[in-house]
């Protein structure tokens, strides 16, 4: 058996090291971004999603995301399109993913502010309904509870609307909350929330 120098030791030792360095690692971030160009098809690369009736997720609450991409996994939520992306992912892809969305910057979807008329209108729903107990001072929400502000209007309103109908029973308070307002007042408060700005955010 041969006996290794010291040095010889020690320049072994360091090549080990250096190759560990080098040698290219599969990354859990670089599959969430491959997992995420997926996502981009439907909610947009940018942030803006192709079409109104479908929610901006970049800079969304991350638990509230969590809970969605879960509530699709197990089939609580039905979606055509959401039913096969998530039915492949771990619970640790689920949890990737809420993060890398949640820490993008809401992009400016451009939508206008409600006129005065609506605005009043919603606002005295909003007031009865303490939308702000949940959804806070300027509907940004909170750990599990989505913002609202600057969300797609036609998104918002398909949102309550389903709760409206019963449609979507994730949440039995909002649908009980839902079913006390008509749809008039559903459109105002998707034009409202839509064109809400948040002091000091995009």
């Amino acid at each position: 058996m041969t006996r290794l120098t010291t040095s010889e030791f020690l320049i072994g030792i360091l090549a080990i090291g250096y190759f560990a360095i080098v040698q290219p690692v599969p990354a859990v971030a670089q599959s969430i971004d491959e997992t995420a160009s997926v996502c981009a098809g439907c909610h947009g690369d940018k942030g803006v999603p192709i079409d109104k009736t479908i929610p901006n997720i970049w800079g969304q609450n991350r638990l509230y995301l969590l809970n969605q991409l879960h509530d699709f996994k197990v089939g609580h939520r039905k979606n055509e399109q959401m039913a096969p992306i998530v039915e492949p992912l771990s619970k640790t892809d689920i949890e990737a993913l809420a993060t890398y969305f949640s820490k993008k910057p809401w992009p400016d979807l451009q939508q206008p502010a409600a006129s005065d008329d609506v605005k009043a209108k919603a606002r005295a729903v909003l007031d009865s309904l303490n939308c702000r107990g949940c959804h806070q001072e300027h509907y940004q929400g909170d750990t599990a509870r989505p913002r609202l502000a600057g969300q797609q209007d036609e998104y918002l309103t398909k949102t309550m609307t389903d709760f409206h109908a019963g449609d979507r029973k994730t949440y039995m308070g909002m649908v009980a909350l839902m079913k006390s307002i008509d749809e008039a007042d559903i459109k105002a408060l998707g034009a409202y929330l839509a064109g809400f700005k948040i002091p000091g955010h995009p």
